[in-house]
């Protein structure tokens, strides 16, 4: 079975997108598919993660057009109108017709997945903005909602298969291999965890480092982040200074997070590597499609969402800390195990070899 991947390998929105894709295609590696990705060269990408893993990658041309845009404005994403990317995504098919055809892009729509209709058997579509329409046979949602399948009723053909929730969670392997090693907790914040996004935090790591060392009682800290961090210096020197410890474009997170009384981070994919090990977590909203997940997952207790990173100080994430007794931190850990098992990337790769 040959499978292809046309995602978005850009760090503007951390390494989401890119990383639940590769962690997908090496369950299906596993089993026996032959894979390429399709991702195009946007400043500061993400595509030597995939050569890292051996994956085959065809590179289109770097951006003609501006794609450094604010809000929803995710058409400009493609780095080329949707016709361009779309004809490139065919010439890069180079004449072949993928079993599927597996589209993870918050800049492709149904408009850009029926010029791809002819040149793949079928699409699956990774989503979670649930803003727009799609023309695929599978749709995948991973995130938590409340709506549930309301959110995709007017967005997909009426004989499109959707599959929601953190059930399908993609995660690594080494998840599910550390979750059934898992060690009792004790439940208290003796070491913390800092990680938002391999891309730009928008100066949040730095900020919550700040509140730890005013909070004054984790024994000690683990510190993540990716190449193109902006701040890594300082955070680095804040790391020594504090004889904590500095992570920099690991591939041994798994390791980190079961490790760690809480971690602070984003509201994105991460939050299911989190509730996979049962690590209580402060989550931060850096993006707007992390908005609903943060806000449901915080109503529900499965987090303590913090709101926009824009609205927090160094003392916000202090005045928080005080308050995670062991009562608290036991609820969201328990609540966390229930809602991911772990098992979500063999799910959607039996789920492709089935249809």
């Amino acid at each position: 079975m040959k499978v292809v991947f046309r995602v978005d390998a850009s760090a503007r929105m951390g390494s989401g997108h890119l990383m639940r894709c590769m962690t997908l295609a090496e369950a299906l590696r596993e089993r026996g598919a032959q894979l390429q990705f399709i991702c195009r060269e946007h400043a500061g990408n993400l595509i030597a993660l995939l050569q890292q893993k051996a994956f085959p990658v065809t590179v289109l041309p770097a951006p003609v057009i501006n794609d450094t845009v604010s809000g929803e404005g995710y058409t400009a994403w493609l780095g080329a109108t949707e016709a361009e990317d779309a004809e490139q995504t065919i010439k890069a098919l180079d004449g072949e017709m993928p079993d599927w055809l597996v589209v993870d892009h918050y800049g492709i729509d149904m408009g850009w997945e029926k010029r791809l209709r002819p040149h793949a058997v079928k699409l699956l579509v990774i989503d979670d903005l649930a803003n727009r329409h799609h023309d695929c046979d599978i749709l995948l949602d991973q995130n938590y909602s409340e709506e549930s399948e309301q959110r995709y009723a007017s967005f997909v053909p009426p004989l499109c298969k959707v599959l929601l929730g953190p059930r399908f969670a993609l995660l690594r392997k080494e998840f599910k291999v550390i979750r059934e090693r898992l060690e009792p907790r004790a439940h208290n914040l003796k070491k913390i965890l800092v990680f938002f996004t391999a891309g730009d935090d928008q100066g949040e790591t730095l900020k919550a480092m700040q509140g730890i060392e005013l909070f004054g009682k984790a024994e000690y800290v683990d510190v993540v982040v990716g190449r193109s961090n902006p701040e890594n210096s300082e955070i680095r020197q804040k790391c020594d200074e504090c004889h904590w410890g500095y992570h920099c474009q690991i591939d041994y997170m798994p390791k980190l997070i079961a490790q760690a009384d809480l971690v602070i981070g984003a509201g994105g994919s991460s939050n299911w590597e989190r509730c996979a090990l049962g690590v209580p977590a402060l989550v931060v909203i850096l993006a707007e499609n992390q908005a609903p997940i943060a806000q449901a997952l915080g109503r529900a207790s499965v987090v303590y969402n913090l709101g926009w990173g824009r609205d927090l100080q160094a003392v916000d994430y202090a005045n928080v800390l005080t308050t995670l007794n062991h009562d608290c931190l036991a609820a969201m850990s328990e609540k966390a195990l229930a809602l991911v098992d772990a098992k979500g990337a063999e799910r959607m790769a039996d789920e492709l070899l089935a249809a």
